[in-house]
């Protein structure tokens, strides 16, 4: 059986920056597969690291700008994104970079695969704006492609 964690990036004041949120708060009533731990990680960056415990797979939810409609769903292996593509943490840290300092600090703690779930989104500013409709659709699904994942890693 596989070990897999999901972390949920986001601000749910952000307009569609919100949509990794809201697919965690859809996952959190959801039935994780034994081997599975979920886990919301707001302000993304460096603060990863003290997710991770050496799991076969991370799923990163976070909204994306790939130049797609908004509400597209991507599933991309992380070493095929597109350089800029991840998110930035407010320490201006972004995921791929707390990666590879984890990769370099703490080998042991770092997952064999890394998945991108990335939702497209449309509107990411100003605070307090709401997330659009297409993003707001695209959570549900986004949620099942993550169980999807989830149930053949952990079976």
């Amino acid at each position: 059986m596989g070990r897999a964690v999901v972390v949920c990036v986001g601000h749910s004041l952000v307009a569609d920056d919100g949509v990794g949120m809201a697919v965690c708060e859809r996952l959190e009533r959801s039935a994780l597969p034994a081997g599975s731990r979920l886990r919301p990680l707001p302000g993304g960056g460096i603060k990863l690291l003290d997710e991770l415990e050496g799991e076969d797979l991370l799923i990163v939810v976070d909204a994306v700008k790939m130049g797609g409609l908004a509400g597209k769903i991507h599933a991309l292996d992380w070493t095929t994104l597109p350089k800029g593509s991840a998110s930035r943490g407010a320490q201006g840290v972004g995921l791929r970079e707390a990666l590879e300092v984890g990769r370099s600090v703490f080998p042991q703690r770092m997952p064999r695969q890394v998945v991108l779930v990335g939702v497209e989104g449309r509107v990411f500013e100003p605070v307090g704006t709401p997330m659009s409709p297409e993003v707001a659709a695209a959570v549900e699904p986004a949620a099942q492609r993550v169980l999807k994942m989830l149930h053949v890693i952990c079976r």
